[in-house]
């Protein structure tokens, strides 16, 4: 086993043991609270430029599921209480210690992850490193920020043909999950994913039946050349958005954003439906939320329990509707299919 160190901006020092690969990295530190579905977490986009820390104290215990990967791993460091070895489940394909070697990514255990929530909570998210020897210069911690969207690299445009096709829904990928393409898929979506760099013309020359907006990394305010095609999209198709793209829909609109002091990044997020009496429990991973006092367009639709920050809004207008939190985790999946059957519903009533 070999030593290494957890070090925070703020000057505090966590002495751990690595794993995972033995490269040093810096990133934005953020913890989740999720007590499994680590492998999600690792493949997430939504954490690309971020090193996460599970509160839930043992991880890895059934090991490395390629089959429930949601993307390429962009995580810059993994921070655990205990990083289980020896995994078993009989879908198993590697241990944690193994993928993170193969993807480039160090870890560290044996750290008070307590603690570390502790100070997180209190002081908000901050850079740090993890790093086989103290750093002289913590410089790079202090310059280090997260990449946004717009920076991300170019991508080609993808389509995933559905079985029994109905609609064909266009999705700008700011850093889609694999699985909102399956469940679009099964809700008869023939789904062509355009990279986040493509124009609005390019998007509505295809003529979608509708268009889905996905999460991504980063400020929203960093991106205003997403933002403005984003801008140009409105009214033109039916339109659902979530995370990334729930924020850039409110910026087009002239709303503002603002970054939460510690994020909503977890599994149990209580997200209240202002139309009717129903609360949901929602999978969420999120730094920055919409302010609700500058809605000009739309309608406040939900908001979280916990903080009372907004979590989606209705655009009737321009027949669209955004949500913060991730629509395919709900706790119930016929949660999940409300929201999907929603979007399929204003699809039927649109020119096709």
């Amino acid at each position: 086993m070999k030593k290494g160190y957890l070090v925070l901006q703020n000057g505090r020092i966590f002495e751990g043991i690595r794993f995972g690969a033995e490269s040093d990295a810096v990133g934005e530190l953020v913890f989740h609270t999720g007590a499994g579905g680590f492998i999600e977490i690792l493949t997430d986009p939504a954490f690309a430029g971020q090193i996460v820390m599970q509160t839930y104290p043992l991880v890895g215990n059934y090991g490395i599921i390629h089959e429930d990967e949601e993307g390429p791993c962009r995580l810059r460091g993994y921070v655990v209480r205990e990083c289980c070895d020896a995994p078993s489940n009989f879908r198993t394909d590697c241990d944690l210690d193994s993928y993170l070697k193969a993807q480039g990514v160090p870890g560290i255990s044996g750290v008070d992850t307590r603690e570390l929530t502790r100070i997180l909570r209190e002081e908000g998210v901050m850079n740090a490193i993890i790093c086989d020897e103290m750093p002289a210069d913590l410089t790079s911690l202090q310059s280090y920020a997260v990449c946004s969207a717009e920076n991300a690299p170019a991508a080609e445009t993808v389509q995933f043909p559905a079985d029994d096709e109905q609609f064909k829904v266009a999705l700008v990928d700011y850093g889609a999950k694999r699985s909102i393409i399956k469940q679009l898929n099964d809700i008869g979506c023939t789904v062509t994913v355009y990279p986040a760099s493509a124009s609005a013309e390019e998007i509505l020359a295809a003529r979608p039946d509708g268009i889905v907006l996905s999460a991504g990394p980063g400020d929203p305010n960093a991106c205003p050349a997403l933002t403005a095609e984003v801008k140009k999209l409105l009214g033109k198709a039916p339109l659902f958005a979530m995370g990334l793209g729930h924020q850039l829909v409110a910026l087009a609109a002239g709303a503002t954003v603002s970054k939460l002091k510690c994020g909503h990044r977890g599994a149990n997020q209580a997200v209240r439906d202002l139309n009717g009496q129903r609360t949901y429990t929602t999978s969420q991973n999120h730094g920055y939320t919409v302010d609700a006092d500058s809605i000009k367009e739309g309608a406040l639709r939900f908001i979280n329990v916990n903080d009372g920050t907004c979590e989606g809004i209705d655009y009737p207008a321009w027949n669209a509707f955004t949500i913060q939190f991730d629509p395919m985790l709900c706790t119930n999946t016929h949660d999940a299919d409300l929201l999907l059957r929603r979007f399929a519903d204003m699809m039927k009533g649109g020119d096709r």
